[in-house]
């Protein structure tokens, strides 16, 4: 276990609330329960060899020593162990300073008690040979059996409390987590060492046992000493067994449930890093992926309010495949702009004629959006929509027009700001092959629409104000409607920037999109 890996901790989670004295003396208190727990594993094996080999007399002997070295003299081992643990819990020294014996706590504490365990049972086997046979009341164990029993039960103590340990690592680390907001950075642990410590105990450990037994041993002694092995087989791998699936599965578990919640979109996921293994491991980076993610949210969100966030959504799907690098589409182009705006701004102050603007934007965007189109740009007071580019818009043209008409009915219908201003807008919408991608220099790039299309519509646009209308669309506009709209003809114009004279055509906002006739009722 000397090679480890480190995993920089991710920021503290908000909403940490601070343990209190109460809660930091009880966490700290369950360590020791849980690292002295091995005394009762081992009371369980002492009655299982008294119920069997009938042996009461030295009874209370036997458990008071054993008490003596796995309660007593394990508590004062592990106080030093966990000694800067509690000083961190207590706010004396920072988490850099105990993370590394936090990572090693279940292997060093497992140590003790493994030196522990050889001590109490060589005194306890080897007793019929210095004190007596009768005076032990303990039979006689060959030097096999008395190695065997000794090497055995050293490695189940030990791993018993390595998994017991680590199980209250998990609670441990989950406390720090939520108290303190950290998590595990090194992994000093192998899962694959765990999976082959516990596979020892369950079935080698054991077998080896009864083996010895078997070769030491014969008539009734041989049957009680395989039956004292296998009972207390059964209740030490049962115990062990449970400690040893809890702290194995558990971070799966966490962990996978975690994954399930970010697969369904819940980026606020954050879990603590309960082992100190390569599920560990995987664990902070897990929190590092998760962080990620909500980084990249965090962009989008911001970028989607300086570009529209449906554009956004796609430059940054697309990145790197060259898709926004240039294509041609057919598309149709809408410029609006407020009539008379100018003057307007002579006579506001700066913060109403922001407030109001802001809350004019806002009213125009959401028929844009809800039919389909793309906000490309605001142009002071104006803006500048696609329909089809760079999203799929299908039926493009009259998604432009339902658009211009729910604006200009949702426009005329409220004021702005504080002092309830009015605006009156304009509308130019054409239709025809559009360049969109991405332009700009170095880190400034803007995602843009070029061609002739583009130019018309804001042309139109600009030519409201010499027929007095308040939606003026391009020929090929009207086409593509297929007659959805009764559009009104002004005749053809020769426009800036264009040497041929084009058709433009009107249509009365009051019209409900839809319906061809100009006498319909109004919206």
């Amino acid at each position: 276990m000397s090679d480890f890996a480190t995993v920089s901790s991710s920021a503290p989670p908000s909403g940490i609330i601070p343990a209190t004295p109460a809660q930091v003396t009880a966490i700290s208190r369950r360590y020791f329960w849980m690292a002295t727990s091995v005394f009762f594993l081992d009371l369980a094996i002492v009655t299982i060899y008294a119920v069997i080999a009938d042996k009461w007399r030295n009874f209370p002997i036997v458990v008071g020593f054993g008490a003596l070295i796995l309660i007593g003299v394990n508590f004062l081992a592990i106080s030093r162990l966990f000694q800067p643990v509690r000083r961190y819990l207590d706010g004396e020294i920072p988490f850099d300073d105990v993370q590394r014996r936090l990572t090693q706590l279940p292997l060093l504490t497992a140590q003790r008690v493994f030196l522990l365990t050889f001590i109490t049972w060589a005194i306890r086997l080897s007793s019929p040979w210095w004190a007596g046979a009768s005076a032990a009341n303990i039979p006689v164990p060959t030097i096999a059996d008395f190695i065997a029993t000794c090497a055995v039960l050293m490695v189940l103590y030990f791993t018993f409390t390595y998994f017991v340990v680590s199980d209250y690592l998990a609670q441990l680390c989950t406390f720090i987590f939520r108290h303190h907001g950290r998590n595990l950075g090194l992994f000093f642990g192998r899962y694959r060492n765990k999976l082959v410590v516990a596979l020892v105990v369950i079935s080698i450990g054991p077998l080896a046992a009864i083996l010895v037994d078997l070769f030491s041993y014969s008539g009734d002694r041989q049957q009680m000493e395989i039956l004292v092995d296998v009972a207390s087989a059964a209740v030490g791998v049962s115990i062990s067994a449970f400690y040893i699936s809890r702290s194995l599965l558990r971070p799966l578990r966490l962990l996978s449930q975690a994954m399930t919640k970010v697969s369904q979109g819940d980026l606020s996921q954050r879990i603590p890093v309960t082992s100190n293994d390569e599920v560990g491991e995987l664990t902070g980076q897990f929190n590092n992926m998760i962080e990620g993610l909500r980084e990249r949210e965090r962009i989008r969100e911001t970028f989607g309010r300086y570009v529209d966030e449906s554009v956004a959504a796609t430059i940054l799907r697309r990145e790197g495949a060259g898709v926004l690098a240039g294509e041609t589409r057919e598309a149709t182009v809408l410029f609006s702009d407020i009539e008379g705006f100018t003057t307007i701004a002579e006579h506001l102050p700066p913060d109403q004629l922001v407030l109001a603007l802001n809350e004019y934007l806002q009213t125009v965007l959401a028929p844009i959006r809800a039919h389909g189109g793309v906000v490309n740009t605001f142009i002071g007071d104006g803006l500048f929509a696609s329909f089809n580019m760079p999203l799929a818009c299908d039926g493009h043209a009259p998604a432009a027009v339902r658009a211009a008409l729910d604006i200009q009915r949702a426009i005329g219908s409220r004021t702005f700001g504080d002092i309830g201003m009015s605006f009156a807008m304009r509308i130019g919408i054409s239709t025809g092959g559009v360049i969109g991608g991405s332009v700009g220099a170095g880190q400034r790039m803007s995602f843009t629409l070029l061609g002739d299309t583009v130019n018309l519509a804001a042309r139109l646009e600009e030519l409201n104000k010499q027929h007095g209308t308040r939606i003026l669309v391009s020929e090929s506009t009207r086409a593509h409607c297929n007659g959805e709209f009764a559009f009104s003809p002004l005749g053809s114009v020769t426009v800036r920037g264009r040497s041929e004279p084009v058709a433009i055509f009107s249509i009365d906002p009051a019209i409900r999109p839809g319906y061809s006739s100009p006498q319909l009722p109004n919206a």
